[in-house]
């Protein structure tokens, strides 16, 4: 059965009406939060406070599968981090294995030769622990002050270390204290050997963090990331000791990065490999 049109016009302008009027009241709502907001800030806080309540749980139990499902999308990476630094570590276990059989191999190897050269067997090292109490270090001098001195054996040219290389030499020594002459200062000179090849040079400090290598040989093959170590040439060092490392080179000379570096020296040791005494008694024979 049809409707009047006469209903069906009423209808369609009181939805028309209903529609105007709500937009208004909006509007209205609007301006009215906005003029409480203004008159009674407490009321809106308390308003603010009690939605933020009733949203909360809501949100957390929202938030609960999406933090499940991130935290197994992040196991899952991890686990396939993992097994490939496992099958790294693994391929590196089996080659250091491999090494580790020709160091036994090649030492043996050297202790037989030894023998039947007859080679005299390097002095073995005592050492000194020391704290670092000052430095005073400056624009024409590279020395640090340690608590060890002639009350704990500490004699002048030894060799001073950190945990990480070569830090200096004694200079003086006192009975309760003694200097070091850091690699660093203008006037240390060592002897050392570069590389693989052992290219022999002289690493001569210059007030700066990096020292350079000087009266390299003709034909040397220096290149940056080369260790430097100690030549034991003069007797002034064992051989051996680690320096540092080349970080810049041509052909006349290189520069060098310390392995230790003075600003972090807190603890060294000193080192006696009975050198000090063997130069003495060649001085005196002579």
């Amino acid at each position: 059965m049809k409707q009047p049109t006469g209903q069906i016009s009423r209808l369609g302008t009181f939805k028309y009406l209903a529609q105007r009027f709500a937009f208004l009241s909006l509007i209205g709502l609007t301006f009215a939060l906005m003029l409480i907001g203004k008159a009674d800030t407490v009321i809106v806080e308390r308003a603010r406070t009690a939605a933020s309540d009733a949203v909360t749980p809501i949100l957390r139990v929202m938030a609960e599968p999406a933090s499940t499902i991130s935290e197994f999308i992040t196991n899952l990476q991890e686990l396939g981090a993992i097994r490939s630094q496992n099958a790294d570590l693994r391929e590196v276990n089996a080659r250091l294995l491999e090494w580790q059989a020709v160091a036994q191999e090649l030492e043996n190897e050297n202790r037989q030769l030894r023998a039947l050269l007859g080679t005299v067997n390097e002095p073995e090292a005592r050492s000194v622990s020391a704290r670092v109490v000052a430095d005073s270090g400056g624009a024409f001098a590279q020395s640090v002050l340690i608590t060890a001195g002639g009350r704990d054996g500490v004699a002048k040219g030894q060799a001073v270390v950190a945990g990480e290389g070569l830090a200096g030499r004694i200079t003086q020594a006192g009975f309760r204290s003694a200097r070091a002459l850091l690699i660093t200062d203008i006037n240390s000179r060592i002897p050392v050997r570069v590389g693989e090849a052992g290219d022999r040079a002289i690493l001569a400090g210059n007030n700066s963090p990096r020292p350079r290598l000087i009266y390299l040989g003709v034909k040397s093959a220096i290149a940056p990331g080369d260790r430097v170590v100690t030549s034991g040439d003069a007797g002034a060092f064992p051989p051996g000791l680690p320096v540092g490392r080349v970080v810049a080179a041509d052909e006349a000379s290189a520069v060098i990065e310390p392995f230790v570096a003075r600003d972090r020296l807190q603890y060294v040791e000193v080192l006696d490999f009975g050198l000090t005494g063997i130069l003495a008694e060649t001085a005196g024979a002579k």
